[in-house]
């Protein structure tokens, strides 16, 4: 599978570009604020079905501008799709499978594979418990659709449940009975959840173990935590016994919304204990296996996405990466950089097809 034209119109910074692409490899090299990220970006959003960078879609378009469009040609089982996503001022997105608007666009997620390694990922790191979550999650569902509707349905009567018990507190009521409705349309859908994200990590972790010592050379342990309060009760016992702190907080304290990931290394948290080295190493780490993940899975190889880490990456971990592109571990690659000389010098070593484009 492979992207083999791309089209933008007032997608962010970016008026009217359209592009040819390699099969192999693709880089889009220029100074900062030259829009290599933003491209990226929209090939993203023609597998995701919205913004990498930025979650509020109208923020997308061109400033002064009424509406984005964003056009692929994917080659995908020798067979040609035309996948567009498009968004008007005042609007719901639209997105488009060979002319075809989807109902819903979870439907779409997980038909063009794709992973994206940025600077950004560090969020990971140093962020919340949503974001790792998040992580898991997007994996998950590029796989498992109905698992991304199991995930809609969760969020919708959590936040039911959770209007309802501010409707109580406001209005100094309490009625278990309706209460109990909530919990018992929700406990199956997350415990459903939790079990999938526990089948996940188990087959994920070695597979990140491995490129972890592949691209860091070094012997110490790294290991991905799961947290949930799904492994010392059921969601059910969870909803009982923690209803009087629900009641007091107005809002839904336990379930699978709550779950995390930690990051260790050495069995402490790599957020502390981990130098910056091996925070990259375990962040490029994370995002090799879920490639890996998705392609044993799949069968087919997700397009991969490189944004400026050659810039943060030093020599030893460029030449791991570039040895994987020589060994055929990927398929088609983009990567954004500011420096053309040394883009085309890492490229020229793989002895692969590419095309270079200067913004």
């Amino acid at each position: 599978m492979y992207l083999k034209q791309l089209s933008l119109l007032n997608y962010k910074n970016i008026s009217d570009k359209s592009f040819d692409f390699d099969e192999k490899v693709n880089c889009f090299v220029g100074k900062n604020g030259k829009g290599k990220t933003n491209i990226l970006d929209a090939i993203f959003h023609l597998s995701y079905g919205k913004s990498y960078f930025n979650p509020l879609a109208v923020q997308n378009i061109k400033h002064e501008e009424e509406f984005f469009l964003i056009d692929g040609t994917f080659s995908k089982n020798e067979k040609e799709e035309k996948i567009a996503c498009s968004l008007k001022r005042g609007q719901k997105k639209v997105l488009k499978r060979n002319n075809k608007i989807y109902d819903k666009l979870s439907d779409h997620v997980g038909f063009i594979p794709l992973v994206i390694i940025s600077p950004s990922d560090t969020n990971l790191i140093s962020e919340g418990s949503d974001v790792r979550r998040k992580f898991i999650d997007s994996v998950i569902s590029t796989l498992d659709n109905l698992y991304l509707n199991e995930l809609i349905q969760y969020n919708k009567l959590t936040a039911q449940r959770n209007a309802l018990l501010k409707y109580f507190a406001l209005n100094q009521s309490f009625d278990n009975e309706t209460l109990s409705v909530y919990n018992d349309q929700i406990t199956p859908i997350g415990t459903n959840i939790f079990e999938k994200r526990k089948q996940f990590l188990e087959n994920f972790i070695p597979i990140f173990q491995k490129y972890y010592q592949l691209i860091s050379d070094n012997e110490e342990k790294v290991q991905l935590v799961y947290s949930s309060n799904l492994f010392e009760n059921t969601l059910e016992e969870l909803f009982i016994n923690n209803i009087n702190k629900d009641r007091a907080l107005q809002y839904t304290s336990v379930g699978i919304h709550k779950d995390d990931l930690s990051f260790e290394i050495d069995n402490f948290p790599i957020k502390k204990f981990g130098s910056q080295g091996q925070q990259k190493s375990f962040l490029i780490a994370l995002k090799l296996a879920q490639f890996e993940f998705i392609k044993q899975q799949s069968g087919v190889l997700p397009i991969l996405l490189f944004d400026d880490i050659f810039d943060k990456l030093d020599e030893s971990r460029v030449q791991k990466i570039v040895a994987m592109v020589n060994d055929e571990v990927f398929g088609q690659i983009f990567i954004s950089d500011t420096h053309a000389e040394r883009t085309e010098a890492i490229i020229k070593s793989t002895h692969q097809s590419y095309s270079i484009f200067q913004l």
